[in-house]
């Protein structure tokens, strides 16, 4: 008895140091919801600190975020002004012809656009903000949902870790309150991926069945791991039930969307789908970029982290797979996608916006593992090397978090004119009504129409070499939503009557001096008067170490900056009539 005594003593003697995610019981307990490293009975994190650390982050997203592709502006900020007020720009894919994008995922968000326009009135820009708002808060409940989840499966510290890097991540920044369907599908990969983790299988793979349908079809890849193992693992059943009926209820209610939009039997999920893979598009035609494109914007939007994150898969091994095969399931994605993006010609930063939240859980384990690459089984104590790199771990991820910041911090002051330009648009009504403001070779950075004040009959835009295809004003004479107009095409070729042929004709005028050699129509003291001029980054000549991070008293002096200017034409002096 004494002899099984002592046994039991020394048992638990040994049981803090090996409880360091190798003994069988400290397993169990991360398998167990509640359980993890150092959790003990507390069930890890609490809800409330992620959603108030993201909820803080997720409204200074939402209130100085920039709009990074022109593609969210046309295609989903316009269409949802046009539901709301009537008017705003339309592009090819929202002719009926064509009817690519889907009207259900605007009706979601004019849920929230609608009461806001009715209580904030002509104040456009306030609707503008609470779509943002609303975008930000459903990142904050996803993410949320992943944190406790990674919590209670594998403790706190790997929880705290990811949180600080979807807090301050650049990428997580800026694609939490994009309103874009990869940012929607971001969400649902982050809920699907939180789900998964407290197995709550069938509620995955509804979310994920969600995320294709209302978000982007293509991010089908992105959903497959997780929702292939919650197929295995939960009632074979009950799970298979639960996407089916989330599938076909989805696609009932776009399909209705749809028909009641573009006034004809069309169903958009398909068109896309049909544009972009079986044949007939041509999405080359809007840009095409080399196999490095995302190896380099994944470095821009989480730096080392995206370097860690890759590195995931040789870390499994050192960790003695306490990490598989759950987390490598739902990491995996980030391989797989990669993989699959790089291969098309056509790449836009937004086409990764899927895994981000995913790349920081991946390259969070793997900071969480370094102590296992020196741990010895078979040896009680801690090696010099395994408490180094103990150590290392809250120092890496404060360089990580640091870069990020300063990634951050010089998008938004490098590239933030744009908006700020057009929020001065409503000081300035002493232009009269029925101005006509005027656009040239900064289409591209139009921040939508719930930016133009009432006292601005148009917008136009004016000839500065583009030779693309530009939109249109949604005509309601011919239908609106359910309009096919013939300037409209699927090839991107420039239809006559984009421009203004009489630049006269503009009352107030938006452009970027560059103070390049060729002359800027702001130089012309004659006929402009410059109302705001705001520095905005050039990004041809400054050096991509300083332009892409801040660095403290380097960012200012080593970039080159140009003028972003709001410009009115001064009015010309009439001859008094003899009468007068």
């Amino acid at each position: 008895m004494s002899l099984s005594s002592a046994r039991q003593r020394r048992a638990t003697a040994a049981s803090p140091l090996t409880d360091d995610g190798y003994a069988k019981d400290a397993k169990d307990r991360r398998r167990r919801p509640g359980g993890g490293d150092g959790d003990g009975e507390d069930g890890g994190i609490k809800w409330f600190l992620p959603f108030v650390a993201l909820g803080l982050l997720r409204h200074m997203s939402a209130s100085s975020n920039l709009i990074h592709d022109c593609d969210e502006v046309f295609n989903y900020w316009e269409p949802l002004h046009f539901l709301l007020y009537r008017s705003g720009f339309q592009t090819w894919e929202y002719s009926s012809d064509f009817a690519l994008r889907s009207y259900l995922y605007l009706i979601i968000h004019a849920l929230v656009a609608g009461p806001a326009s009715l209580i904030f009135g002509e104040h456009k820009v306030r609707v503008f903000y609470s779509v943002r708002i609303f975008l930000g808060l459903i990142s904050i409940i996803t993410e949320t949902v992943l944190v406790v989840a990674l919590s209670r499966r594998y403790g706190k510290r790997l929880a705290c870790y990811v949180l600080a890097m979807l807090c301050l991540s650049s990428g997580c920044f800026f694609a939490s309150t994009s309103f874009l369907p990869s940012s929607f599908s971001m969400y649902a990969v982050t809920l699907s991926s939180a789900l998964f983790l407290l197995e709550k299988y069938a509620a995955a793979v509804a979310a994920a069945a969600a995320g294709v349908i209302l978000g982007w079809p293509f991010s089908i890849l992105v959903f497959l791991p997780v929702t292939v193992y919650s197929l295995i693992r939960g009632p074979f059943g009950r799970v298979f039930l639960s996407g089916f009926l989330t599938s076909l209820s989805v696609l009932a209610l776009s399909f209705i969307a749809d028909y009641h939009y573009y006034g004809r039997l069309t169903f958009s999920v398909f068109n896309l789908l049909k544009y972009n893979v079986l044949g007939g598009g041509e999405s080359h035609l809007y840009g095409t970029e080399g196999p490095s494109f995302y190896f380099r914007n994944g470095f821009n939007n989480f730096n080392f982290a995206f370097i860690l994150a890759l590195l995931f898969l040789g870390v499994v091994p050192f960790a003695r797979k306490k990490y598989a095969p759950d987390l490598l399931i739902v990491v995996s994605p980030v391989y797989i996608w990669l993989a699959f993006m790089s291969l098309q010609a056509h790449k836009e930063e937004r086409f990764l916006y899927p895994i981000y939240t995913l790349i920081c859980v991946a390259a969070a384990a793997v900071i969480d593992s370094f102590p296992d690459f020196f741990h010895d089984k078979y040896s009680s104590d801690q090696s010099i090397f395994e408490k180094i790199a103990k150590g290392l771990r809250p120092l890496i991820l404060g360089c990580i978090l640091c870069a990020s910041h300063s990634r951050t911090f010089s998008m938004l002051n490098g590239y933030g004119a744009p908006l700020q330009i057009y929020h001065h648009l409503e000081y300035h009504e002493d232009s009269g009504p029925g101005s006509v403001l005027c656009v040239g070779s900064e289409w591209h950075r139009y921040p939508s129409s719930f930016f133009i004040p009432s006292y601005i009959s148009e917008v136009r835009w004016i000839d500065d070499g583009f030779r693309g295809l530009l939109p249109f004003p949604f005509n309601e004479t011919l239908g609106g939503t359910t309009a096919a107009p013939s300037y409209f095409n699927n090839k991107n070729k420039a239809s006559e009557e984009q421009y203004l042929k009489d630049i006269g004709a503009c009352t107030l005028l938006v452009e970027l001096d560059l103070r390049r050699p060729y002359p800027s129509r702001g130089n012309d003291l004659k006929t402009w008067e410059a109302l705001a001029a705001l520095p905005f980054l050039d990004r041809e000549l400054s050096p991509a170490l300083h332009r892409s991070f801040f660095v403290p008293y380097k960012w200012q002096q080593n970039n080159v900056f140009g003028l972003y200017k709001l410009l009115r034409r001064l009015p010309t002096d009439k001859p008094q009539s003899r009468d007068a």
